[in-house]
């Protein structure tokens, strides 16, 4: 399946242009939810959420949508990863299963000045755990240094089954490998002057990398590091996360009409 999304849901500029006037902010998650199919809560990464918000957002949203969810800063902005054990696991303990089902993939982002390390990141990968609970979990790394882009790095993805993060920015390394069950992109560059965000034609563009993604291929037009396709389905994940944000929700439902 793909989804298509915004990062978080509380913005003031998209009240009018997103939510109708007068939409109290208390039902702002509940409108978003059911005219996009997947939200990335970025609250997530600056402070722990309690279990509560967690159910509290899971019944707002309709039966079949998901959320990403960034990992604590804590756990990812430090120097040494390998040391980051017990803080993964706080996060993971500190109410995200709560979701349930609409739990979706999980966002490991790095510091921009976070250099690739291969034993580092291989030893931080090895702390992601592969279920919790008895359910699933899909883990993705964000990386926002050139040095990532290294085939050591795409293979030791691979190997623990971690997705990396497609960066569609002007600042950090896009890699469109596929290496997880998941695939997860975040897409930077909405433009104000754009009545979608995106012209017409890039909309088409990832329109149709989405579902070669989706089918396992690899996006002929984005070259990758090593070899990109294997041939298995996954599930898609797209976030309209930056540039001129007000524009997202238009991109992503502009985005949904095309697939």
């Amino acid at each position: 399946m793909i989804r298509v999304g915004i990062g978080g849901w509380t913005f003031a500029p998209w009240r009018g242009p997103f939510y109708p006037k007068g939409l109290p902010a208390a039902r702002e998650l509940e409108h978003a939810s059911r005219k996009v199919t997947a939200i990335e809560i970025n609250g997530t990464f600056y402070r722990t959420q309690s279990p509560e918000s967690f159910r509290k957002w899971k019944a707002e949203t309709p039966d079949g949508f998901v959320f990403a969810v960034k990992g604590h800063r804590f756990v990812t902005n430090r120097k040494v990863l390998a040391e980051a054990g017990p803080a993964v696991e706080t996060f993971l303990g500190s109410g995200i299963l709560e979701l349930g089902d609409k739990l979706g993939p999980l966002n490991w982002q790095l510091a921009p000045t976070k250099r690739f390390d291969p034993d580092d990141v291989d030893a931080f990968l090895a702390l992601l755990p592969p279920e919790r609970d008895g359910r699933p979990l899909h883990h993705a790394l964000e990386v926002r240094h050139e040095s990532f882009r290294d085939p050591a790095f795409v293979e030791i993805a691979r190997r623990h089954k971690v997705a990396i993060v497609f960066a569609e920015a002007d600042d950090y390394p896009a890699i469109p490998d596929l290496t997880g069950p998941v695939v997860y992109a975040r897409l930077q560059r909405c433009r104000e002057a754009e009545a979608n965000g995106y012209p017409d034609g890039e909309l088409d563009l990832w329109a149709g990398r989405a579902k070669a993604w989706e089918a396992g291929g690899a996006a002929a037009d984005l070259p990758g590091i090593a070899t990109q396709a294997d041939g298995r389905t996954r599930d898609v994940f797209l976030f309209f996360i930056a540039g001129d944000k007000v524009r997202a929700p238009l991109a992503a439902q502009a985005l949904l009409k095309r697939l």
